[in-house]
């Protein structure tokens, strides 16, 4: 009987577990790095850039992260961010920070006497996919606003995997080179290209280019 007793307690015991393991739920909010490229004439796009922002901060919300970075000749440094945050709990604060990062940003693009010379977008990726996993937002997002063309300065090693595990990757405004009407191959190996580096680290991609339709990029694959 006292061993019987004990297999119904544990059996209990372990159902008791199972739901509640079923019912942890991961957290709602969001958090957000968008790439900025400003090399060569892509600079000329950048006002598309402050309407993706406006989206960005009319949509997040308390407790939601945001960093917007430049897409420099090398990257991976914390130097290139323009502005981040997290948004407060208070809705007045959460205002007044918005503004704040609004009023970075613009500053930034208004400012921009030239471009860089080279587009380090791995090393932009890497500093990205750090802020993002740093903040354990329940959805991660890293905005790539570029044309996709990484050009190196010598030395700068980048061929290695990336680990986006857990990351929902969107590419967005992603215009076509010169180059591109020459071969038009060249622009889908582009996409190709950063589309197998980021799935083999383990996250997801697509692309919006129709910039009418921003709320493409908060669906989770």
């Amino acid at each position: 009987m006292k061993n019987f007793l004990k297999a119904a307690i544990t059996s209990v015991l372990l159902s008791s577990l199972v739901l509640t393991g079923c019912d942890e739920q991961k957290p709602a909010n969001k958090s957000v790095y968008l790439l900025l490229d400003t090399s060569g004439t892509y600079t000329k796009e950048l006002d598309k850039a402050q309407s993706i922002m406006n989206y960005l901060l009319a949509t997040l919300d308390s407790g939601d992260s945001i960093a917007i970075a430049r897409i420099d000749s090398g990257s991976f440094n914390e130097k290139d961010i323009i502005a981040k945050t997290t948004f407060d709990s208070r809705p007045s604060t959460t205002n007044n920070q918005k503004r704040v990062f609004k009023n970075k940003v613009d500053t930034f693009v208004a400012n921009l006497e030239k471009g860089s010379f080279r587009t380090d977008i791995t090393g932009g990726i890497l500093q990205a996919a750090d802020f993002v996993n740093e903040t354990q937002a329940g959805e991660k997002y890293v905005l790539i606003f570029s044309d996709l063309e990484e050009e190196l300065q010598k030395g700068h090693i980048r061929d290695f995997p990336i680990d986006m595990q857990g990351i929902q990757v969107v590419a967005l405004n992603v215009t076509k080179l010169r180059s591109d009407n020459v071969d038009p191959r060249e622009f889908k190996n582009r996409l190709n290209h950063w589309q197998q580096r980021v799935e083999d680290g383990g996250g997801n991609w697509r692309v919006v280019n129709d910039l009418e339709r921003l709320d493409r990029m908060f669906v989770q694959n």
